[in-house]
């Protein structure tokens, strides 16, 4: 009963926000919703003037949003002996070489970000039909193969992002949490649209940037005006 209460006055609400909004109005509508007790996450859907079946408008990549997005990741780093100390001390859960990747071949998998370093994907294709399904495989694309893994453990430990494109042409990103300032989640909103931006394929034609929608984990959505 609680629940379909919270349903219709939430429908209630988003009716009075039937179009696009400015940005600050678009947060301040999540705000007004009716939600559960628990910090829910948002998250901005943007949907996209690209033919996602064209490898040359795929999107695939990492951000890191100027005021992070509220959680933190358990990351892995597979790189040489003399750089596993300063992995884990820059946040690793557990890093190396071979003996990392016999490690996750026997079963572990707790973790939810595994980087490299260039000169270890030699050693680390060996986990492709273990990491690849799951989405944990290491990729130039996604950022997650890189010269510089402390950096990278530090970033995705901090809650760094991959996206990509669906097959519908859109791409989801959280932007923070219901708890965070109104001026966080706008500054992580913009940040992340001007990716967007950046980004767009040269074989994209037309309207590029058509729909962007913010919503929470429990609200429904709010149209933001692009």
């Amino acid at each position: 009963m609680a629940i379909t209460k919270r349903t219709k006055a939430n429908e209630q609400i988003a009716a009075k926000f039937s179009g696009p909004q400015p940005m600050p109005e678009a947060i301040k509508a999540l705000k007004s919703f009716k939600g559960p007790k628990f910090d829910q996450s948002i998250e901005a859907c943007v949907h996209l003037g690209i033919d996602p079946r064209q490898a040359d408008q795929q999107l695939r990549g990492s951000i890191a949003m100027p005021h992070g997005v509220g959680r933190s990741a358990r990351v892995i780093c597979f790189c040489q002996e003399d750089k596993v100390a300063d992995a884990k001390a820059a946040g690793a859960v557990e890093a190396g070489g071979t003996d990392l990747v016999e490690k996750i071949m026997g079963g572990w998998l707790d973790f939810d970000v595994a980087v490299a370093s260039p000169d270890m994907m030699r050693v680390v294709s060996k986990l492709g039909r273990t990491l690849g399904p799951k989405g944990l495989m290491p990729s130039p694309k996604a950022g997650t193969v890189t010269p510089d893994v402390l950096t990278a453990v530090k970033e995705y430990g901090a809650g760094k992002l991959e996206y990509r494109n669906d097959d519908g042409g859109n791409i989801h990103c959280i932007i923070g949490k219901m708890s965070f300032p109104d001026n966080h989640l706008i500054d992580n909103l913009q940040f992340f649209l001007d990716l967007i931006n950046k980004i767009r394929p040269a074989a994209s034609k037309g309207h590029y940037l058509k729909k962007l929608v913010v919503s929470g984990t429990m609200t429904p959505g709010i149209q933001v005006a692009v």
